[in-house]
């Protein structure tokens, strides 16, 4: 007999020691709690991540874009930097210049429709 394991009584082993051929109860908690973990580090990132689309919402459709593709590329090579041009770019106001440039286009269109 080992004189090593001949003193040990299994009643008062910790209860992470398993016993050969039975369930290895602190492996399956501690693989269940990275799992979760892994899945709310996940859902975190991707709520930072969509921060600037949400921002951008009511604008105009060349911002959603331009911000929605910086967000993409900075999603798929992690370059920070674009996340934060599209941050700054959510965060400003472009203003409106084709509405008053068409209106300006068909007044010269019935000015010039009406003199001719």
């Amino acid at each position: 007999m080992d004189p090593l394991t001949a003193n040990v009584n299994p009643d008062h082993l910790s209860f992470w020691i398993t016993a050969p051929g039975e369930t290895d109860l602190l492996f399956i908690l501690v693989a269940i709690f990275l799992i979760l973990v892994l899945i709310a580090f996940g859902a975190f990132y991707f709520t930072v991540q969509s921060i600037p689309d949400r921002m951008v919402e009511g604008t105009g459709k060349a911002q959603m874009q331009v911000v929605g593709l910086l967000g993409l590329l900075s999603l798929f090579t992690g370059n920070n930097a674009l996340w934060i041009a599209g941050l700054l770019l959510a965060a400003i106001r472009i203003p409106d210049f084709v509405t008053p440039l068409r209106s300006i286009a068909r007044s010269l269109k019935k000015v010039a429709g009406r003199n001719s």
